[in-house]
């Protein structure tokens, strides 16, 4: 039998540390982040009496509002060649607005903010990482590498819902001890990253290959037009979590206490399904795998818009839930990958984001107000019909283009 070279074998230690480095970096915040993201749609709408506008507003921000600035952050971590600078500031960020919540209080312009800056963070740091793991991975392995750092992160996801609740009921339901403690586990990520991640320089690129003209250039490359205009239009159906589990709430009469649980089921089903899905991506192709991944969703809402009801429907639902994560969510940057030149590999993937989390805001708004003006009933069955349409138009581009490559 052949034996790998020595240089193979390098490269396949390096893909191990990087991609599991990463993905103890991830556990870590999303601990955090989740402790945050599992109260914070009740801490608004019950707490703070925000209507469903409202929410969806903030909820949009919460992803979308920092989109320009995930395209500014992968194109820095290109031009310097220091793609780890980059997602530790992001990192740093968000974990400093943590605290932030804290002296927001009731505000909801201060709370805009403070969720605003937190996504900042999120969107400096993202495409630098996804970066770090496309640029250390073999192209043919890329489905299997993000399965396991998302696997990795969705238990810090698990996680995060479970810790929410245990400080809740040592504090007395008190939120700010849930923001306190989230701080505190988000620098402890920070400080994992800045210890034991490698960044991954390589050989300088030819001058004028890392420029605002290279980087517009991009677009001008038909593959990654059909990946970017596929990506909106999923984007598009997207409505968050916190809606999904408020109408949860609201149809079964859930009580106050079981909310963040059902963030749990998710990432439960993600977590378990992550590697496999991506295992699945690398052998039958990607692209199939993140339709099937939105048609998810849209079972998702198909059942939310139905009579049924009881524990088996919720369960049913949030397993659907994480199969829609599992295999979309790092699934669509292994496709993104192979098509971006190494030397911009970040702001590529910056770009497909930012389109995403263009779309997020804009379904997300959209999903407040039709709830405002239709009821709960109504929002549901229009973005059921926008997720059908926009299915259809994205399996055109990403099948064809799958196709073509």
């Amino acid at each position: 039998m052949e034996r790998p070279s020595a240089g193979a074998a390098d490269r396949t230690k390096r893909l191990a540390g990087t991609v599991l480095a990463l993905g103890t970096v991830s556990l870590i915040t999303d601990v955090s982040s989740e402790m945050v993201s599992a109260i914070l749609p009740l801490y608004l709408v019950a707490g703070l009496g925000l209507g469903p506008a409202v929410y969806g507003l903030i909820d949009g921000l919460y992803t979308g509002a920092t989109a320009l600035l995930r395209l500014a952050g992968g194109y820095l971590a290109d031009r310097a060649r220091r793609r780890k600078t980059v997602a530790a500031a992001g990192y740093g960020l968000s974990a400093f607005m943590k605290f932030g919540l804290l002296a927001a209080g009731g505000s909801v312009p201060w709370l805009s903010a403070v969720i605003v800056a937190d996504r900042a963070g999120k969107g400096l740091r993202t495409a630098p990482r996804d970066a770090l793991i496309t640029l250390a991975t073999p192209d043919g392995q890329l489905g299997r590498a993000f399965g396991v750092h998302r696997a990795m992160d969705t238990t810090g996801a698990f996680a995060g819902p479970l810790v929410a609740l245990a400080v809740l009921a040592a504090s007395g339901q008190a939120y700010d001890a849930v923001f306190v403690v989230s701080g505190c586990v988000a620098m402890i990520g920070v400080l994992t990253l800045v210890l034991f991640v490698r960044d991954h320089r390589g050989p300088r690129p030819p001058s004028n290959t890392v420029s605002l003209v290279a980087a517009a250039g991009l677009l001008r490359r038909r593959p990654v037009r059909a990946l970017l205009a596929g990506a909106v239009l999923l984007g598009l159906s997207t409505i968050g979590d916190g809606f999904v589990y408020l109408l949860l709430q609201r149809r079964e009469s859930l009580a106050t206490g079981w909310f963040p649980l059902l963030a749990v089921g998710t990432s439960l089903a993600y977590l378990i399904l992550a590697v496999p899905l991506g295992n699945l991506a690398d052998r039958v192709g990607r692209a199939p795998v993140v339709l099937g991944g939105y048609a998810a969703l849209g079972a998702v809402y198909l059942l939310l818009d139905s009579g049924l009801a009881g524990p088996l429907v919720v369960i049913f639902i949030l397993l659907l839930y994480g199969v829609y994560y599992a295999a979309t969510d790092g699934v669509l940057m292994a496709l993104a990958g192979p098509l971006l030149p190494a030397e911009l590999r970040t702001t590529g993937l910056a770009l497909v984001q930012t389109g995403q989390a263009l779309a997020y805001l804009a379904s997300s708004v959209l999903f407040g107000l039709a709830w405002q003006w239709w009821g709960a009933t109504g929002a549901i069955r229009a973005v059921t019909v926008l997720a059908v349409l926009t299915l259809s138009g994205s399996a055109l581009l990403l099948l064809r283009f799958a196709r073509e490559s």
